[in-house]
């Protein structure tokens, strides 16, 4: 298990936590001043009152709450959000209503999860050509039957 550092930056602040034993992601729970309205379409920024430091080699990784997203239309507008190692400011959530009708959030209500998962690092270089494969450059649906 990996232990990550967690700084509350506001005394409302809930930590991450695991919603079951086999869970992967960790809840993040929304700080806010009172009830934040979404209306159909739009983003919002939200606050978690908490700085992370993620260890070096791994990142933080954001996601829809299957509920939340499923039940309210509520997710990350950036459809995964990324907490670099290197990052210690506060962790936010861009949540977007994709539903039809108004959404409200309230402070304490968990609005996504938290992943922390290792990443290899690439070293990217120019090269005149590539290997070539079955599917060569064939792009979107190239590899579907239908």
């Amino acid at each position: 298990m990996v232990k990550i550092n967690v700084k509350k930056l506001d005394g409302r602040a809930v930590l991450p936590a695991y919603g079951s034993a086999s869970a992967a992601g960790a809840d993040l729970y929304a700080v806010t001043d009172g009830p934040v309205k979404f209306g159909p379409g739009e983003t919002k920024l939200i606050r978690t009152g908490l700085a992370v430091e993620i260890p070096e080699g791994y990142a933080g990784l954001i996601y829809a709450r299957s509920g939340l997203a499923t039940k309210r239309g509520l997710a990350p507008a950036n459809k995964v959000g990324v907490v670099d190692a290197d990052y210690r400011g506060e962790v936010m959530v861009s949540l977007h209503n994709h539903s039809s009708v108004p959404q409200t959030i309230e402070s304490g209500e968990r609005i996504a999860q938290l992943v922390v998962t290792p990443f290899l690092k690439a070293e990217y270089v120019q090269a005149e050509e590539l290997s070539d494969t079955a599917r060569g450059a064939g792009g979107f649906g190239s590899t579907g039957t239908n």
